[in-house]
């Protein structure tokens, strides 16, 4: 009988799998899609090659990453060659563009052209946080795990690191917002930390826990910022390798229906009844512990029944406030006369509104920039996207209309960086909360839980269904590859004995 089944190869899916199947279990990962990486995989249409999610990596490369995707790799003998570079992008402001580097000083240097007094105070911020990035990174994440084994580990081998974080457990309960508060009063700088804080967590400062900040400021100017040759493709390739290199396996197109409860515990999974003219029973694989990739809402709404969980809790976990959905925007491009194009860039329409406003903040990413293999010759990729609450679409009459207009802010951003962008496109692909929902199978389309600092507490891996464990963006904070990938770490790791982590690593 199979050890471990995971429904899902998201990157947190990918990441407990492999890693399990380094500590010697016996791993079958169940993904509905023919695509492997969920929410980071990468698709092509006529010769370009597209991310679908993630586009922005820090840390891939450096033995001293904090990274816990690098951790990773490291520990099943992957690595992926990257393409650093700087600046990282530009913030695109009504009023002016902000180029951002990740070298701390210059980033500061392009502060001080536009408010010299801001700039001493973001490095005061700055300073605050990177004390919990110092404490942070010699304890990887790697070590870690969800269950009370963790504290004698903690205490036999990290005591010294131990007392590092202990020293910054007011910052680390804290949100970024009133660290921020007790720094900085300029109203530019302000802002501009608002929106780094959206852009990693989809919350504004308040909203936004200090770690997340302190980790990105600190992967940022010491870690570098890179992009791995071929995408996110090369990262889910990458995990599939080391899953496959010990023994686990990859099913595609195998979309997992039920999760089997038995007596209240996990023990497989019902995979979806072949169509017809075939007339075969539904498959039933057996383990004796199942993991689940999918969303929160999803798990708990459409792989278990309502009476796998008590009432009350499964109430609860369907109540929790997620982050809105997306509008994306793939294009193919010529790339004639673009040869000094940057590859990240963000928009902000109208400084009047809020920038979590649907459509008034607008990210886009061009890795052919970096990467030419992404796209035919004398071509790039450009990958747009807002955010786009789900209520309302529909794929009615007016859906195609529809696209179109919710596509014209993104047009709107992309013209701020190459303005004849329209007259350039070769290959247009619109992507709304519904094919967001559709492909990737999300609750709504989201991202994820969006629970504002000291607002409450992310769901854990841990499940009222003995056997039955949670990976992904619905068991930690943050919108990205870091914070999924160490929700892999944490449910691996907690599954086998201590010994078992420690004679891998």
């Amino acid at each position: 009988m199979t050890d471990i089944i995971v429904i899902g190869s998201g990157i947190g899916g990918l990441s407990a799998a492999a890693l399990l199947a380094r500590y010697g279990k016996r791993v079958v990962v169940c993904e509905s899609h023919t695509i492997p990486g969920g929410a980071a995989h990468t698709f092509k249409r006529r010769g370009f090659e597209f991310d679908s999610g993630p586009s922005f990596y820090c840390g891939l490369s450096g033995s001293q990453s904090l990274n816990p995707l690098k951790q990773i790799l490291d520990a099943i003998g992957e690595s992926l060659p990257v393409i650093p570079y700087d600046p990282l992008g530009h913030y695109h402001f009504p009023e002016g563009t902000f180029a951002v580097y990740s070298n701390a000083e210059r980033y500061r240097q392009e502060l001080e052209k536009i408010t010299p007094a801001g700039a001493k105070e973001f490095q005061q911020f700055e300073q605050r946080l990177l004390g919990l990035y110092d404490a942070m990174k010699d304890i990887p994440t790697i070590a870690l795990r969800a269950d009370w084994q963790v504290i004698p580990l903690l205490l036999q081998r990290y005591l010294p690191s131990l007392g590092k974080m202990l020293l910054n457990l007011p910052i680390v309960q804290s949100s970024v917002g009133s660290v921020m508060d007790a720094t900085i009063k300029d109203p530019w700088v302000r802002r501009l930390i608002d929106l780094e804080c959206f852009l990693l967590s989809g919350l504004k400062a308040e909203g936004t826990i200090a770690p997340e900040v302190a980790f990105m400021l600190g992967e940022r100017s010491r870690a570098g910022v890179e992009y791995p040759v071929g995408g996110s493709k090369a990262i889910v390739d990458a995990l599939v390798r080391g899953l496959q290199c010990f023994g686990g396996e990859l099913r595609l197109g195998c979309h997992v229906e039920q999760i089997l409860v038995e007596g209240g515990k996990a023990v497989g999974v019902k995979l979806r009844s072949p169509q017809p003219p075939l007339k075969r029973e539904a498959e039933i694989l057996r383990a004796s512990r199942v993991i689940s990739n999918a969303t929160l809402w999803d798990t708990y709404n459409n792989l278990l029944r309502p009476e796998d969980l008590p009432a009350s809790y499964r109430q609860a976990a369907l109540d929790t406030p997620a982050v809105d959905s997306f509008m994306h925007l793939h294009l193919g491009i010529k790339a004639e006369g673009l040869e000094n194009l940057t590859g990240h860039h963000v928009v902000v329409h109208d400084s009047n509104k809020d920038i979590t406003v649907p459509g008034n903040t607008c990210m886009i990413s061009i890795p052919s920039v970096w990467d030419a293999s992404l796209a035919p010759e004398g071509h790039h990729v450009v990958h747009a996207y807002t955010l786009e609450p789900f209520a309302g679409w529909e794929r009615d009459d007016n859906y195609e209309n529809r696209k179109r207009e919710k596509a014209q802010s993104l047009y709107r951003a992309l013209e701020r960086v190459i303005p004849d962008v329209r007259e350039r496109v070769v290959l247009e692909l619109v992507g709304t909360p519904l094919t967001h929902a559709g492909y990737l199978r999300r609750y709504r389309g989201t991202y994820g839980p969006g629970i504002a600092a000291g607002k409450g507490m992310f769901p854990s891996m841990f499940t009222p269904v003995k056997g039955l464990y949670r990976v992904g963006d619905s068991t930690l904070p943050g919108i990205g590859v870091p914070a999924v990938a160490a929700s892999g770490i944490l449910c691996a790791n907690t599954l086998v004995d201590v010994g078992r982590v420690l004679e891998v690593l």
